[in-house]
């Protein structure tokens, strides 16, 4: 049943945005359909209030609302652009290979059943609404305690339609790098976690350092909240990645072993490496490397077995914990929330390892017909280059363009105050 599978995937691969495992049929399949919407569920979950939480109890408490409506209008905005236009972009009819067709503007004239799959559009579209909204906003942990509300809008916006659709179409909708290179990407360590990580990288650099880094601790406020959010995160993984098989059926389960299990190494792996170097292991980094290792085996799920994914896990956390070392100590880059080395970091290295354990040597679906370990890898390797540094050079520009009508950064005084209060008049506790 594994060998059968892995080779109806492996066909598939290549020509489809994610995994399906049927061809065009007449009518969606309720199954089908029904897993796909509680996983667009699960992944909104993952954003209000998963990600919120875990960002905002990892900054001061004078700065945790202004985390929490920046998630909420991140992904509000977001939504918006790709039921008007972001959609036809990553998704629409593949005409160049570039960006898709405008015939999906708006969500009309969507097919009854999405090509290669038993679901209707709508319920393809409204899936893949939620990574469009969960990938901008988790670019705010790089940027928390200094941007201002209206840029952080403006950026993302325009963000969302240069950067994500273009990298979506280009893997996921039949564009050049996955039909002409054979770039995989099961549930985004590409199209989400290296867009994302490498942008907020660019986006901390451009906006300076906060008040006091590196020689200020900057303590979280509440790990508490930061292990909630993370918990949400992982639970709404399930849906991330297994929603990402397209199906309710042998390759969702598949997937959401594999992310469970990398998920569960990474932060008991994290704890590990925590109790070496500083002594004591925590729940942040419980949390950090839980997100790492679910980071890492994203590109990857539902192509590997769940072995492997164990193999993803202790390798996120052995690379994601020193590279947060290397961008803020020796580097001395604000990325505030680690949002490259975590996310950014994690989803590069998983699309690479993907190239190996794939391999139906290591219990993986095997490779697309004229497809080798070798070539397999130039194309990982290729589509990551190739994404990152896209989403390098045009989110300079955004920020930049976005910075001349829209400040990029407040003012000494309201960064002092704290953004709750002078960003938004609100204050997260008040204490009589």
């Amino acid at each position: 049943m594994r060998k059968h599978f892995a080779l109806s995937v492996a066909a598939l691969a290549a020509t489809t945005p994610t995994l399906a495992l049927a061809q065009d049929v007449a009518t969606p399949d309720s199954g089908d359909t029904a897993w796909i919407l509680t996983s667009s569920a699960l992944v909104l979950l993952m954003t209000l209030p998963g990600l919120g939480l875990f960002y905002g109890g990892l900054v001061r408490a004078k700065n945790f609302l202004a985390v929490l409506i920046q998630c909420g209008a991140i992904a509000a905005i977001a939504s918006l652009l790709w039921i008007v236009v972001g959609y036809t972009l990553a998704f629409g009819e593949v005409t160049n290979g570039w960006l898709g067709s405008g015939n999906a503007w708006m969500l009309i004239d969507l097919g009854q059943v999405r090509a290669n799959t038993t679901i209707p559009e709508s319920t393809f579209a409204m899936f893949q609404l939620c990574f469009a909204a969960i990938t901008p906003a988790l670019m705010a942990g790089a940027w928390v305690d200094r941007a201002r509300f209206g840029w952080v809008v403006g950026f993302c916006a325009l963000w969302s339609l240069v950067v994500y659709a273009p990298a979506a179409h280009w893997i996921w909708g039949g564009g050049w790098l996955a039909s002409g290179l054979g770039t995989l990407d099961f549930a985004g360590g590409i199209v989400v976690h290296t867009t994302a990580g490498v942008s907020a990288l660019i986006a901390a650099l451009l906006l300076g350092k906060r008040q006091g880094f590196p020689k200020t601790l900057m303590l979280p406020h509440s790990p508490a909240l930061t292990m909630a959010g993370a918990g949400l995160l992982w639970v709404g993984w399930f849906g991330f990645n297994g929603g990402s098989a397209l199906t309710a059926g042998e390759g969702a389960a598949s997937a959401i072993i594999a992310t469970h299990a990398a998920a569960c190494t990474a932060a008991l792996a994290w704890l590990a490496i925590e109790r070496v170097s500083v002594g004591k292991p925590t729940t942040v980094g419980f949390a950090t490397g839980a997100i790492a290792g679910l980071a890492t085996v994203t590109p990857a799920a539902g192509y590997i077995s769940p072995g492997a994914a164990i193999v993803f896990g202790i390798v996120a956390s052995c690379v994601c914990y020193p590279m947060i070392q290397v961008i803020k100590h020796k580097l001395k880059i604000d990325d505030s929330l680690d949002v490259f080395a975590v996310h950014g970091v994690g989803g590069i290295v998983g699309s690479i390892l993907l190239a190996v354990f794939i391999s139906q040597d290591f219990g993986g679906v095997g490779y697309a017909e004229g497809m080798s370990m070798g070539s397999q890898l130039v194309a990982q390797l290729a589509g990551v280059g190739v994404v990152a540094l896209w989403s390098a050079i045009v989110s300079a520009i955004l920020a930049v363009m976005v910075s001349i009508v829209l400040p990029m950064r407040v003012t000494d005084e309201e960064e002092y105050e704290g953004l709750d209060i002078t960003s938004h008049g609100e204050r997260a506790y008040e204490f009589d």
